[in-house]
């Protein structure tokens, strides 16, 4: 039986790899290892690997890394606390691949330990772009990981002009997008009844977080989409950022704008997130999943700032500065029946909703020799 480590540190990345967890509970040749860390044990983001028990999967280990300030300080001593656990935790449970998803520090720190102890790493969502530190991580883990799957075919055309050779490019999609196929995800009315929201005004969801690179002004950043919001007065809900370096300064405008309009939530089941993107008329803020997932509920997307930047995308996306009149304006566009018209029936560029099947064969199937091993380069 083949043992999969996973590694999970925040509520995004958890909604690429359940899926994949789910299909690997029910093959035979598969086991896995999670490992939970970063935001999903910190009780200020909503302690949501309690989102990962109620799912009944497995918790191998729960590896606490975080050191209070959510300064680019504190995010860089996080990582280096977390690479001396994750060590010894491959140590322990000697997994034959490690399957890391998407672009955070912990993914990136995971990747140079596996490679570094002779673990294959194999790693969702490679290939794309985006203009935070995170980009940089998302590369930076291309040059360690031996398998590379990528959601789209802009992606997959990256990889292979970073000098990674072909056979370990494989097109799959995201496979976050699988669960909506599925139906996976509440339904309208149970969202507006649950969030106390109503069903006959315009919803917006608000996800912004900070701009790694941009940390000090992360608090006139959201400022600005919160000015926008309240002078529109329209019903949203807010989901907290997360705990990257100027957190603490887009959490405190947030209490300071808090109206009777505005619920807020620190953290939301991944149904519930999928149900609001259903049930919403506008997704605002820098959130990748206005790009990546989005599309699949034909929302319309205000995507601002720079956080994104370079990111495939389709077309339910506007992008605007941070700038409150630009996000107002971008807003009511979003809103008009002329862009809802637009969107209606567009396709998702990162695919249709097989991803997990596809990696969970590859897990299974790929062969574990030197040639994997070995990376070499093309150019």
């Amino acid at each position: 039986m083949r043992r999969i480590a996973i590694i999970t540190g925040s509520r995004g990345e958890y909604g690429y790899i359940r899926p994949i967890i789910k299909l690997i509970e029910n093959d035979p040749d598969l086991d896995y290892e999670l490992i939970v860390t970063n935001m999903h044990l910190l009780p200020d983001f909503g302690s949501s690997y309690r989102e990962i028990e109620k799912d009944n999967l497995r918790i191998s280990q729960k590896i606490p890394m975080t050191l209070a300030g959510y300064t680019n300080v504190t995010m860089a001593k996080s990582l280096a606390v977390f690479m001396l656990s994750i060590t010894d935790t491959f140590e322990r449970i000697k997994p034959d691949i490690v399957l890391l998803a998407g672009d955070r520090g912990e993914q990136l720190i995971s990747a140079i330990v596996g490679a570094h102890m002779n673990i294959p790493v194999a790693h969702i969502q490679a290939g794309e772009l985006s203009g935070n530190v995170d980009g940089m991580s998302r590369h930076a883990i291309t040059k360690f990981a031996h398998i590379h799957f990528a959601s789209n075919i802009d992606a997959a055309q990256r990889l292979l002009n970073m000098g990674e050779e072909e056979f370990r490019v494989k097109l799959v999609g995201a496979p976050q997008l699988d669960e909506f196929k599925q139906c996976l995800f509440t339904f309208p009315e149970n969202v507006y009844s649950k969030f106390h929201l109503d069903s006959e005004e315009p919803l917006v969801l608000l996800v912004q977080h900070p701009v790694t690179e941009e940390s000090w002004k992360s608090g006139t950043q959201m400022e600005e989409t919160l000015k926008a919001i309240c002078k529109l007065k329209l019903q949203t809900l807010l989901v907290y950022p997360n705990n990257d370096a100027g957190s603490v300064m887009i959490q405190k405008k947030i209490e300071e704008y808090r109206k009777p309009f505005i619920h807020v939530e620190r953290n939301l089941k991944r149904e519930d997130y999928a149900g609001l993107m259903n049930a919403a008329d506008v997704i605002v803020g820098n959130s990748s999943s206005a790009l990546l997932e989005a599309p699949s509920f034909e929302l319309p997307a205000v995507n601002i700032g720079r956080r994104q930047l370079g990111r495939y995308q389709g077309i339910n996306v506007i992008n605007v500065d941070h700038n409150s009149e630009q996000i107002e304006v971008a807003i009511k566009k979003a809103l008009s029946e002329e862009f809802k018209q637009k969107v209606k029936g567009m396709e998702n560029p990162y695919g249709d909703g097989t991803a997990s099947g596809k990696i969970v064969n590859i897990l299974k199937s790929v062969e574990i020799d030197q040639r994997l091993l070995n990376k070499k380069l093309t150019y």
